[in-house]
């Protein structure tokens, strides 16, 4: 990244991802989202006295099928522990999660950018009950929602091991898919079932000492995260070349104007008095267990990024970008069977069905086999380029064969050298301006003359082959 007035940016990323159980991690209510308030929870979520909570192992499961699937070392003995602190939306006042002894630690995620390779530390992965949730009203004031409280998450810490913004997207978006991949949770980052606080600081490069950090909470978007951690880093950078010093604190991010604000003073882990949870036995794990969990993981988008590269020579920017989401991966697996082209299946899928898909995850109109059948005739250079654009607008918004299509609408592209010849020499007569332009240096004259040629064949020429008859022909003019 370009650093900003000599400064680099440290970042440490917490995510909190809701684990797909059928019910709470202590109690029996269920997890369903978008439930009427409060019509989901019990005494046992609520913490009223007398009651006892009791451990979900489905919970346990899950969050270990997390661990392994990072890389991380599960723990044979864990325990829980209480949190304490006082706010609305925390009915006992305290939330059940691990301090000293998580089940799962020093893992670590390999991510891509367009700057390359890099492997980012994972410190630990634990499990703990959510919050109730704040509604806020301006008729009625603020509301507590406890539906939410006592949904199981796991909460995934990174080392400070990432230096941008395009960093850390890269690894909330690897993160994710592998969680996808693993099925313990639906990341579904808008109902607020993946979210992520960023941890920032800033040092002059080449420094090795931290700075200051501040805490931006529960951002729930990719787009809003880049845009966070930019203004942020911005903010502390101009800050300390101003003379001013940075608070240890916790910040939100408002969207609406890009900038972030101080919310508190960041807690230090002494502040919440954690103590082990009397009401709850330690978390037991033998190798047997833990094995037979790793086993039933499915193969990891790793494995398959390999697998794009060796089997269909993709770049690993771009298997990366495929096996981000396991059902785009399993789209192009089965458009890959269906076509000798599949690397143009991969560059068709990423530069032009994504730009087309709206939103996170991946639900596509068109089905895999006609994006097979229209990188044959796009590889076979039966369309250009340029045709197989408008084929996949037409697909998005109407089901049907490229190859049909391209016939009724009379689409084939014309590689008929003795007609293109004609056409060009035809365009050379028709604009001695630009010849002699091209003749004084001009070379943005022959795109010109390219264009009308491509104009006079409705778009349907052969570029390549246009390019080389027109560059003869403005030789010998």
């Amino acid at each position: 990244m370009t650093l900003y007035k000599g400064y680099e940016m440290v970042i440490g990323l917490e995510v909190h991802a809701e684990l797909k159980t059928e019910t709470k991690i202590f109690c029996s209510c269920p997890t369903a989202f978008g439930a009427a308030p409060n019509t989901q929870c019990c005494p046992v979520c609520m913490g009223l006295p007398g009651t006892l909570p009791v451990l979900n192992r489905k919970v346990v499961d899950y969050a270990v099928k997390a661990g392994l699937a990072m890389h991380c070392t599960i723990a044979s003995y864990s325990k829980e522990d209480r949190k304490n602190y006082f706010y609305p939306d925390l009915p006992k006042a305290y939330q059940i999660s691990q301090y000293d002894l998580p089940l799962c630690r020093e893992g670590y995620l390999d991510i891509e950018t367009e700057s390359g390779a890099k492997r980012i530390g994972i410190t630990r992965i634990h499990i703990e009950e959510d919050a109730g949730k704040l509604i806020h009203d301006d008729k009625n004031g603020t509301m507590i929602d406890c539906n939410r409280c006592g949904v199981p998450l796991i909460e995934i810490v990174s080392e400070p091991d990432i230096r941008s913004a395009q960093e850390a997207k890269a690894y909330l978006q690897k993160l994710r898919a592998i969680i996808l991949y693993t099925g313990v949770s639906d990341c579904r980052m808008e109902e607020g079932s993946l979210r992520c606080d960023v941890n920032l600081s800033v040092r002059k490069a080449g420094e090795t000492a931290f700075g200051t950090r501040t805490e931006m909470k529960n951002l729930n978007s990719f787009q809003f995260i880049v845009k966070a951690i930019e203004y942020e880093y911005r903010r502390q950078v101009d800050e300390l070349e101003n003379g001013g010093v940075i608070l240890q604190e916790t910040r939100r991010f408002d969207p609406d104007s890009g900038k972030t604000f101080a919310m508190r003073g960041k807690e230090n882990a002494n502040d919440y008095r954690y103590f082990p949870d009397p009401d709850l036995p330690p978390i037991v794990l033998d190798a047997a267990t833990v094995a037979a969990l790793g086993a039933a993981i499915p193969e990891l988008p790793d494995a398959r990024k390999k697998t794009y590269m060796e089997k269909y020579g993709l770049t690993a920017y771009d298997a990366e970008i495929l096996t981000s989401e396991k059902e785009m991966a399993d789209y192009f697996e089965k458009a890959a069977a269906v076509t000798a082209f599949p690397k143009l299946a991969a560059n068709l899928l990423i530069s032009e069905f994504l730009r087309l898909l709206p939103g996170e995850g991946f639900d596509c109109p068109v089905r895999p086999e006609h994006l097979g059948e229209l990188a044959t005739l796009l590889g076979n250079e039966e369309i250009n380029s340029s045709t197989a654009k408008k084929v996949i607008k037409t697909l998005f918004e109407k089901d049907g064969s490229p190859r049909a299509l391209v016939e009724k609408e009379g689409l084939f592209q014309i590689n008929d050298e003795a007609l293109l010849g004609k056409l060009v020499d035809e365009v050379i007569a028709e604009n001695p301006q630009s010849v002699a332009d091209f003749r004084r240096g001009k070379t943005a004259a022959a795109k010109s003359l390219v264009g009308q040629v491509m104009k006079k064949t409705a778009g349907n020429g052969n570029p390549v082959l246009i390019n080389r008859l027109m560059n003869e022909a403005l030789e010998k003019a």
